[in-house]
Formats: structure tokens, C-alpha cells, sequence
């Protein structure tokens, strides 16, 4: 295991409830490195943070530990299966903006 997908698991294993349900796929493109995270449904809250906060933090350190690696680290946080989306007002704006900040982040790395 690489040591970008090696942190994330670490960090995001300790946010969760349900450690057991974290899976992590890594793959290597043209853009860099993509990490595709999937998390229990009852979890999704732990790691996308109010408002996103948790979810841009986690970018935010894994673009560190990529540029330590000369790499460009991204990551994609799946939407469980199952998942019914957000259930309050405020927590719509959360994923939201996490969906907004990620696509502002690809735009920035073209």
C-alpha cells in the first residue's frame, strides 16, 4: 500500500464508526493519483464535516503528503449505495459544497 493511501486510511478509520466497512482503490492517470473512497452510509457524515470542513481538510493533507511524494493526490468520496442523500437542510449544503470544492480543485489542476 502507497503511503498516500496508506495515511487516508489511517485518518479516515479513525473518524468512523464502522472501520471495518472503509475501502480505499487507488489508481495512477494523467492527472495524478486518484483515490476513490467508500465508507459506510451511516458514516458519510464523520467525513464529509459540517459544511465540508472534514472532507477539505482530508484533501488539504493528502495534497501534502503528495507533494512530499512528487505526486498529485486527489480524492473521491463514493456516495454508499443506498445512500439517500442528505436528510436536513444544513447538511444539503455540506455535500453541496464538498461537490462544488471538488470540482473547483479539477478545474484548478487542468
Amino acid at each position: 500500500m502507497e503511503r498516500d493511501q496508506a495515511f487516508l486510511e489511517s485518518v479516515v478509520k479513525s473518524l468512523v464508526d464502522y472501520p471495518d466497512d472503509v475501502v480505499i482503490e487507488r489508481t495512477i492517470d494523467e492527472m495524478g493519483v486518484l483515490l476513490t473512497l467508500k465508507v459506510n452510509k451511516a458514516d458519510m457524515g464523520q467525513i464529509v464535516g459540517r459544511a465540508g470542513s472534514t472532507a477539505k481538510a482530508i484533501r488539504s493533507l493528502l495534497r501534502i503528503v503528495g507533494m512530499k511524494n512528487n505526486a498529485r493526490v486527489n480524492l473521491k468520496i463514493l456516495e454508499p449505495e443506498g445512500g439517500t442523500g442528505p436528510h436536513h437542510h444544513e447538511e444539503a449544503g455540506s455535500v453541496s459544497t464538498s461537490a462544488i470544492d471538488q470540482a473547483m480543485e479539477d478545474l484548478k489542476n487542468l
